[in-house]
């Protein structure tokens, strides 16, 4: 409670729930709306604006989170969301599949832009460190609650009204969440030098190398990608011409994978508790490759059985989970302070990076080749990063050489920041002795890389 008696991020964590739902929502009429104009080949249309959407989180993502100390962010942010809710009121009247691709790059341009930014806010609106990492844990909560309810409401929503009205319902969303965050009183960003983006993605990627447990991250976001692409990309198409299903079908299919998060988002802080996060992110991954191996060989005998495919989508949503949602703490576990923004700017381009191979693998190859030639390369590929993992991580150790003290450690919010006079490496803790400024910069990237790799799963 004394988190939310704060005014300002009280207002803040509604705009993000708001904003998030309503991305849940396109996400459902955006897999509709590719169904509606290119039939069969929908999952090639997803893919490519799912490419375009990370392509854009790569690029943008990283320089807005280095550069807008140079903007004033309530200001900066409201216009975002404004930009968001248009491009998606224009959405339900496009008639041509490369409209949905220009309107899906500006949006994701915007989206990529705000994320950064909005994260970069929060510490310095919830200044003590414990209510810091409450507001951490209450987004997790409204990222996971999302992932089930929003396509339970478009699933409801959609047995009474068309799918187009599902983006007016985001563009809403995004309307109040420009009109809470501009209500904020949001301090600007401290000024600071910069050094380029992609030094300090290089810088953490060396970091990635140099550690067992990172280089098992590495391979466990191919399990995760290759597992993730199938419900978001095929589910559409999958459920309509396989299953025969109607377009609330789609959504409850989503729903199916939701519940799995959900689920597994439910026991994991007790599990946690008591098993290494080593243990459970290789869990993770063989539950992932069971998943992916069922889903191939229901679609090579040709059963089209919805209670079994919603047990599979369920499966997967719990594999994910138990992946992504301990990925911070073994990030920040196997590196010293000084060198946790790195890391987390490298987690966050080689994530994307292996959505980046295996969207277009879900869509492109799908549309072709069919469902069983495609989930086999996506099953070889989970069974590789599956079987890669444990025989990477061999050892615990931390990178305490990878990262000089001289090079980047946290000033700018955002992703990544730069060293400033008073700010020493070597501190082993998080407790009252800890630079504040590099605690910053550390949660910020935290909170980033969690808000995207959540966005992932969606197509908004």
């Amino acid at each position: 409670m004394g988190l939310f008696a704060i005014r300002d991020y009280r207002r803040l964590f509604s705009a993000q729930v708001i904003a998030l739902f309503g991305t849940g929502l396109a996400t459902v009429a955006l897999g509709l709306l590719a169904y509606d104009l290119a039939g069969p080949r929908a999952g090639a249309v997803l893919a490519t604006a799912l490419t375009i959407k990370m392509v854009a989180y790569v690029v943008v993502a990283p320089l807005a989170a280095a550069y807008v100390d140079r903007l004033p962010r309530r200001l900066f942010l409201t216009v975002l969301d404004a930009v968001r809710a248009l491009v998606v009121l224009a959405l339900p009247f496009v008639t041509e599949v490369w409209q949905i691709y220009l309107l899906i790059g500006v949006l994701q341009t915007a989206s990529a832009a705000f994320t950064p930014t909005f994260q970069a806010v929060i510490p310095d609106i919830v200044t003590e460190e414990a209510d810091y990492t409450r507001a951490l844990s209450a987004s997790q909560v409204a990222y996971t609650m999302e992932s089930l309810l929003s396509p339970v409401l478009a699933g409801v929503a959609l047995a009474v009204m068309s799918f187009n009205l599902l983006f007016l319902g985001t563009s809403l969303g995004f309307a109040v969440s420009a009109i809470l965050v501009l209500s904020t009183r949001i301090p600007n960003a401290r000024p600071s030098q910069h050094t380029s983006p992609l030094d300090r993605v290089v810088s953490g990627i060396r970091t990635f190398t140099a550690t067992p447990s990172l280089r098992a991250v590495m391979a466990l976001n191919l399990v995760v990608a290759a597992a993730g692409s199938i419900v978001v990309v095929n589910t559409v198409n999958y459920v309509r011409d396989v299953l025969g299903g109607t377009q609330s079908d789609v959504a409850w299919m989503l729903a199916a994978s939701g519940s799995g998060t959900l689920l597994a988002a439910l026991v994991l802080p007790r599990i946690l508790d008591r098993v290494a996060e080593r243990i459970v992110m290789l869990t993770g991954a063989a539950v992932l490759v069971v998943g992916v191996l069922v889903a191939l060989a229901t679609a090579a005998a040709s059963l089209a059985i919805p209670p079994l495919t919603a047990a599979i989508w369920l499966t997967i949503g719990a594999g994910m989970a138990l992946i992504i949602t301990p990925t911070g703490q073994v990030l920040r576990g196997s590196v010293e302070p000084n060198a946790i923004p790195q890391v987390f700017a490298a987690q966050f381009s080689l994530s994307h990076l292996a959505w980046l191979i295996t969207y277009p693998i879900a869509g492109w190859v799908a549309t072709t080749a069919g469902f069983t030639t495609t989930w086999t390369i996506l099953a070889i590929l989970a069974a590789l990063g599956a079987t890669a993992a444990p025989a990477l991580w061999t050892r615990e150790e931390k990178a305490t050489d990878a990262t000089p003290a001289t090079e980047t450690v946290g000033t700018t919010p955002g992703i990544m920041a730069e060293t400033t006079p008073g700010v020493t490496a070597g501190i082993t803790d998080r407790g009252p002795g800890i630079d504040v400024l590099v605690r910053t910069a550390a949660d910020t990237a935290e909170g980033t890389l969690a808000a995207c790799q959540c966005a992932c799963v969606h197509a908004v």
